[in-house]
């Protein structure tokens, strides 16, 4: 056990880690129709990585477009605006992209996606369907059940 500031190390290892994304933009983006949508981009906390090259770490963060259905204004007042989850990395088919200041072609089979933390889970319960015996309520216009 550590005895030097022991406690605070202790506390905040026993302490749910709480991840966080902030909205720092949005971006004005045509669909194929040729219809404008706003976009808001997330970027999620701090990450230290392994360089493969150097063996070094540097310090980043993912960041994410996500499509919205708000207006410019809402968009700009969401600027700075925390969220509860992550962005995580997420299979799916290969696809190919273009690094834009290499000119260097990349196949990738995993996008970033974001995650909102579960608050609370929720199970949606099966309806049961049920006719009442009408034979066991009042027919006397009392709200008093006779029992027969």
């Amino acid at each position: 056990m550590i005895h030097y500031r022991g406690f605070y190390i202790l506390y905040f290892l026993t302490q749910k880690t709480i991840k966080m994304v902030t909205i720092i933009d949005y971006k004005q983006r045509t669909s194929e129709d040729g219809k404008s949508f706003f976009v808001l981009e997330l970027q999620g906390d701090v990450e230290f990585v392994q360089s493969h090259d150097t063996g070094k770490y540097y310090a980043t963060a993912r960041k994410i477009t996500m499509s919205c259905t708000f207006d410019e204004n809402t968009c700009k007042k969401l600027v700075g605006m925390s969220l509860n989850g992550h962005i995580d990395k997420v299979e799916c088919e290969p696809y190919e992209y273009v690094i834009r200041e290499t000119g260097e072609h990349i196949t990738s089979a995993h996008k970033y996606s974001y995650v909102p933390d579960e608050v609370e889970v929720q199970q949606v319960k099966e309806t049961v369907q049920f006719e009442p015996d009408l034979r066991k309520f009042s027919k006397n216009g009392s709200k008093e059940l006779k029992v027969a």
